[in-house]
């Protein structure tokens, strides 16, 4: 079973190309008889602009955007500490925007 929460904000490692970020954990937890993933959108400080990045203010957070271009699929095991939770309206701009990315 996954320790993370939906809406909630981790430190996580995403190996070395991507190095240690914050990302935002969107699904749901797994059961014992799951695999233990979580699916995430990566917070980015370089924003470039595009349709598909979400702006958040949160005491834990720095400046920057939740990038849904940016979605990881990973082992809970690379999730290192969480770092707080967003707002559920928060939560959903960014589910819009996934949802956009994706054409749901």
């Amino acid at each position: 079973m996954s320790k993370a929460k939906r809406g909630e904000v981790w430190i996580v490692d995403l190996g070395l190309a991507a190095k240690v970020r914050l990302c935002l954990v969107l699904s749901v937890p797994a059961s014992d008889q799951e695999r233990s993933l979580v699916t995430a959108v990566a917070h980015t400080t370089s924003p470039r602009g595009g349709r598909f990045e979400v702006a958040v203010r949160a005491l834990f957070l720095k400046g920057g955007v939740f990038d849904a271009q940016n979605l990881v699929t990973i082992p809970d095991a690379k999730l290192i500490r969480c770092a707080g939770t967003l707002r559920p309206e928060d939560l959903a701009a960014i589910e819009g925007a996934v949802r956009a990315w994706l054409g749901l």
